[in-house]
């Protein structure tokens, strides 16, 4: 089989097992992620998957899936929400974090500092998968509703923070030791594009009167010129992310949602299957099959620091009850922990058992979590029809 006809198989069963997964409410991607863990069991297509092109084609999907993450990242939103957002989101990431550092450390014996960043990739939320959710059942506007919107959003800031962290950890090695010049020039001239584009987009916007055909190749050759720049700094998701954060102050407002949409359908649709299946194929199916608990045991940790700190820090604002269903929602994971992980695997900074766990663990999570949320929305519908008030 040729390349384009297993890229052709690929798309095809992303697509009909993904619509099947979103009967489930869970995105089609993922179904991509589910066919990579099945062909690490037993791969006829060993020899197109070990070629250049498919790691090539599989490493684009994940640094676009950075810059859409950075692109995607509005700061003035952020620094909007309401102080009980900020704290909130910060004492339910950081408390799940410490719990997940320690159930890291002391049962697969990794130092402390990449325990920490381990579980700090658990613990981030999927906002995008819960929003639909809520929308159903009329509870975007309520306190509920705007409360885990809110974390999930402010929780961007953990997420991009982490990337900058795993992105100066696998590629920053030159500032501890300059030995490569051009390596440490590199990571130097990222900094000042980054900060050169934020200057000019924040003294005048230089494609008001270009159409978005114009901004989207501008968009397009900044990600390839970062990524570029990246890899001489061995930071190409360091700098897939920079570019994205940077280069979003220089589009129009009124077109930032028709270039979301070209961009979302570009890299979801081509590129981002690749990448899930690529991650997919690192997780050892015969190694979770032998340690099912250990999945369930790390996934039970995460779900209970997630409703320890929903309840903390959210009872006196919503109520025990809400704050208790506020910690259910936040527990559903999305692409970033995987990409993430799939770094540190990469790097060769995690090994495959708690690559594989994790990656489980969010699975199991995907598959719980929006049929429990749903469930418990229902019947606290059925149990008080009139939710709590809009926030503020």
């Amino acid at each position: 089989m040729n390349f384009f006809l297993f890229a052709g198989l690929v798309l095809a069963v992303s697509f009909f097992l993904g619509k099947l997964l979103e009967r489930f409410r869970i995105p089609w991607v993922f179904a991509a992620l589910l066919l990579g863990a099945a062909l690490s069991l037993y791969n006829p297509f060993a020899a197109i998957i070990g070629s250049s092109l498919f790691e090539t084609l599989a490493q684009t999907g994940m640094y676009f899936l950075l810059f859409l993450i950075g692109f995607e990242l509005n700061l003035g939103e952020l620094r909007k929400r309401e102080r009980f957002i900020l704290s909130a989101t910060l004492f339910i990431i950081l408390l799940e974090a410490a719990l997940g550092s320690l159930v890291v450390h002391f049962l697969f014996g990794y130092s402390w500092a990449t325990s920490a960043i381990v579980a700090l990739s658990f613990a981030t939320v999927g906002e995008a998968i819960l929003i639909p959710i809520l929308r159903e059942f009329n509870l975007v506007n309520t306190s509920l509703g705007q409360a885990i919107i809110g974390i999930g959003s402010a929780d961007d800031i953990i997420e991009i923070l982490l990337l900058l962290v795993v992105g100066f950890m696998i590629g920053g090695t030159m500032l501890f030791s300059l030995s490569s010049l051009a390596t440490a020039a590199a990571l130097a001239a990222l900094l000042m594009l980054t900060a050169g584009l934020f200057f000019i987009g924040k003294r005048r916007t230089p494609f008001a009167f270009a159409n978005i055909e114009s901004q989207f190749l501008f968009l397009l050759m900044t990600f390839f010129l970062f990524v570029g720049i990246g890899q001489f700094a061995e930071a190409s998701a360091l700098a897939a992310l920079l570019s994205g954060i940077s280069v979003r102050v220089l589009i129009p407002d009124d077109h930032l949602a028709a270039i979301e949409r070209e961009l979302s359908s570009l890299i979801y649709g081509l590129f981002a299957p690749f990448f899930f299946l690529w991650a997919g194929l690192e997780i050892d199916v015969r190694y979770l099959a032998a340690s099912p608990l250990l999945v369930l045991g790390v996934a039970g940790t995460a779900m209970a620091a997630k409703l320890l700190g929903s309840y903390l820090a959210g009872r006196r604002v919503l109520g025990a009850r809400k704050a208790l269903l506020m910690g259910v929602g936040l527990s559903v994971r999305f692409s970033t922990g995987i990409i993430v992980m799939k770094i540190l695997w990469e790097s060769g900074v995690v090994g495959t058992d708690i690559y594989s766990v994790v990656i489980a663990s969010s699975i199991v999570f995907l598959f719980v979590v929006p049929f429990l949320f749903t469930f418990l929305l229902a019947r606290e519908a059925r149990a008080a029809p009139r939710m709590a008030p809009p926030m503020g």
